[in-house]
């Protein structure tokens, strides 16, 4: 592999990040940076309560306050429908999930603190907050059922009268699996069983949610503007199923959007009520979340509660897994709730290892707490930490090397199938952990922990693999197992007659690089300078239907799409280019914006044909049309599987608990790699929230549903110097068999690697001073880990 900074463009270069030039600058284009002429600006009125049912709503004296548009609460959308869930689950006795109304605003019951039970529209957001205040709401507070155990207990108060209780859902996957699995356990020479919690998490990007409704009523126009993950899919689904709005009359725009993290895929009640309001009101209305709303509002993540157990051999060799997990759902059902701890985290229960007999069960519990969906990873961060902590501790357990008791059990031939229904196509598990073993400086770890010693400090190791399945695909498997969605994406490439170039992408950026990635790759395949290609993204009357970006899956569905269409540009381009040099097309090469002939001088430019293309004076019109316009959709036929191995290295300070990161190394396998240095950022940014969930992040109820992390003086982010300097690797690559870049994904890998290899390294540390610690909960603040120093 070239040494970064040896390829200068196109696929392998680290090109700079053109789209950073205006973020830097200030010149950057959010959805709060946009007003429209005589827009109004909504307020929601939230439950401060977790669950009640509303008796009364007098809004007589907010009405009459100045300013006051109009105020809408949930009697005006009884009539619309439900915010849908886009993926339905069948449980292990083939029954559909139980699927509540998801309203726009509050109807008859209140079910988390936070949900929204009217909105008031005025002429500006402070006249819309006081009238807010004005508005008299009589509610009953009921019981709150916030924990998972006590939602499923006989009897349980229920989160929504109209449903038999508050289970989803009781999966079992493979269900035919089951009993050998059980059988393998009953024989097996060593059991480890570890029980873990995978924190519930806020999502935090640097830009709060936003919505802009507005309506023409010269052509009956419905316009989003919103800081979304996916427009097609936010059209798709609040046009078709909530408002009842053709989609040919419905615009949805997600101009630049400052992170997303998962938490923007979903559709959200803001978005449907601003685009119904700007009707109803005939006039613009504009929402922008408080950092206090989005704790409450935003979709959470993760909160799983497992039990895991790993079955060995006399040799070590994994013979069974099993886990059974509590997935809180929240009130109700988010955009691919469902989907999260199921398929996204079941099928992956194999990790790096040949295991042969898994078996997963899920049960999915409505509690009054808001919505959890996917979080950066989505599934597959909650595989991983429950079996790299489960072999961390058998290692422990058994008295072997954690590297080793890995290394023995690792997948080696590909394709592999696993026994949770997903096949491997390539990887090097051996590479990604030998290259670990060297960045890592392992042969250095002894002397670090007794420098450590000598401070009065205790250092530990931690260590795991992970693999991860990205791009969500095919369609029509995924549509057998519940999507409501196709999860193809699509590109279209027009070539302007002077030869630049406008790439219309599915796909949407919001801090991945696709403005700089994605030309690098047309421009290798043309051969013309990178800053010739425009993408296009994020409004939904310019670009293909698309699926949007999540799952790591930009460059492996939608850069896959886009090779498929400049693949049909470069053949018609040879037929044009033929003509004008009087040769068969089938003798024409292209190379660096060059089209020739075989085997002879002759010679055309890529910006002559280009022209020629579109003043078609030089080739017959009945062979070639005018133009230079492809489209292409791209259904892959297999997820791809990025994997690696990270390693940490922690100091523990056993007299107050406190954990300090002084090392971390990552060696990823993503396949082909095409812009090195945007893949270094993502690894980067994904291990610090990795870390961030792992030692700091933990979002809190009481018994009550009161929201305890309700801010950042209760909600602890990672900062800088939380972090140390990373190794990050991504020259162990196995390049993806079945998309034509080669490419796996790169953007969710560091959040789903780092958790266990912070906490594997705490653990390491205190056993190495002496303390007999089988594991602690996440995250690992210094009153936990003192309290297990303590209590060992």
């Amino acid at each position: 592999m070239p040494k970064d900074g040896d390829i200068k463009s196109g696929i392998g270069a680290s090109s700079k990040r053109r789209e950073d030039i205006r973020f830097l600058t200030g010149a950057g284009n959010y959805t709060d940076d946009m007003n429209m002429r005589g827009q109004a600006h909504v307020f929601f009125l939230r439950s401060d309560i977790a669950h009640g049912t509303i008796n009364s709503l007098d809004t007589s004296a907010a009405a009459a306050m100045p300013g006051v548009v109009q105020i809408f609460t949930g009697a005006e959308f009884e009539a619309v429908g439900s915010i849908p869930c886009g993926w339905e689950v069948t449980d292990k006795h083939g029954a559909p999930m139980q699927e509540p109304r998801h309203p726009v605003l509050a109807e008859g019951k209140v079910r988390h603190v936070g949900e929204p039970i009217a909105a008031v529209v005025a002429e500006s957001l402070a006249e819309a907050r006081d009238a807010a205040e004005a508005i008299v709401v009589d509610i009953s507070e009921l019981p709150a059922v916030v924990n998972m155990k006590d939602a499923l207990k006989d009897g349980a108060t229920k989160v929504h009268d109209d449903l038999t209780s508050n289970l989803c859902y009781d999966w079992g996957f493979v269900e035919e699996n089951k009993a050998a699995t059980d059988a393998a356990f009953e024989t097996a020479h060593h059991v480890t069983t570890l029980d873990l919690v995978n924190n519930r998490l806020v999502a935090n990007p640097m830009e709060p949610r936003v919505a802009l409704g507005d309506y023409s009523r010269a052509d009956d126009q419905h316009t989003l503007y919103t800081t979304s993950q996916n427009p097609h899919v936010i059209r798709l689904l609040m046009g078709a199923f909530v408002l009842g709005i053709p989609e040919h009359k419905l615009r949805v725009v997600a101009p630049d959007v400052g992170g997303g993290f998962g938490t923007k895929i979903f559709h959200y009640q803001e978005e449907a009520f601003c685009t119904f309001a700007a009707k109803a009101c005939n006039r613009p209305v504009k929402w922008t979340s408080s950092r206090s709303e989005a704790f409450m509002s935003d979709a959470h993540g993760r909160d799983h509660v497992t039990t895991i157990q790993l079955a060995l051999d006399k040799d070590n060799n994994f013979v069974a897994l099993r886990t059974d997990t509590q997935a809180n759902m929240g009130a109700y059902l988010s955009t691919f709730a469902s989907s999260v701890p199921t398929w996204l985290h079941g099928t992956l229960m194999a990790g790096n290892y040949k295991t042969p007999l898994i078996y997963v069960n899920v049960k999915a519990v409505f509690t009054n707490t808001v919505p959890v969906d996917a979080y950066r990873g989505a599934g597959r961060p909650e595989a991983t930490y429950q079996i790299e902590r489960v072999i961390d501790m058998a290692a422990r357990e058994l008295g072997v090397d954690p590297i080793d008791l890995r290394r023995q059990n690792y997948v080696t031939e590909f394709p592999y199938a696993t026994p949770v229904a997903v096949e491997y196509d390539t990887g090097d598990y051996h590479a990604t952990m030998d290259k670990l073993i060297e960045i890592g400086d392992f042969a250095g770890f002894d002397a670090r922990r007794k420098a450590s010693e000598a401070k009065g400090k205790w250092r530990g190791l931690g260590i795991n693999n992970y693999i991860e399945a990205c791009g969500i695909a095919p369609s029509n498997l995924v549509g057998q197992l519940g999507a409501r969605a196709g999860l193809y994406d699509a590109a279209t490439v027009r070539v302007n007659a002077t030869g630049s170039i406008s790439v219309m992408v599915g796909a949407h950026s919001h801090g991945q690089g696709h403005e700089t990635s994605f030309p690098q790759v047309v421009a290798e395949m043309i051969g013309i300078p990178e800053d010739q290609i425009d993408i296009v993204h994020g409004d939904t009357s310019k670009i293909p239907f698309g699926m949007g970006t999540y799952g790591s899956r930009s460059l492996a569905v939608c850069g896959s799409a886009m090779v498929r269409a400049t693949e049909k540009i470069i053949a018609k381009s040879k037929k044009i280019a033929a003509h004008l040099m009087e040769a068969s097309d089938m003798d024409v090469e292209l190379k660096d914006g060059v089209f020739s002939v075989a085997g002879t001088d002759k010679s055309v430019a890529w910006g002559d044909v280009t022209l020629a293309a579109y003043v078609p004076h030089n080739y017959p019109l009945e062979e070639i049309e005018p133009g230079l316009e492809e489209t292409a959709f791209y259904d892959p036929s297999n997820f791809t599987y990025p994997a690696g191995a990270y390693a940490c290295e922690v100091e523990v300070d056993p007299d107050t608990g406190k954990v300090t990161i002084e090392r971390f190394s990552a060696a990823d396998d993503f396949g082909n790699v095409i812009n090195p240095m945007i893949v270094s950022g993502q690894v980067h940014g994904g291990i610090a929230q990795g870390v961030g969930q792992a030692l700091l992040e933990g979002c809190s109820y009481d018994d009550n549903g009161q929201l305890l992390t309700g801010s950042y003086m209760d909600y602890a982010m990672p900062r800088a110097d939380d972090l140390p300097f990373y190794a990050v690797d991504h020259s162990c690559q196995t390049p993806c068999t079945h998309n034509p870049l080669g490419v796996k994904g790169c953007g969710e890998a560091g959040a789903i690697g780092s958790p266990p290899s912070v906490v594997n390294a705490v653990i390491d540390a205190l056993n190495s001073g002496g303390k007999k610690v089988a594991h602690i909960d996440m995250p690992l603040s210094p009153d936990r880990v003192w309290n297990a120093i303590n209590n060992a």
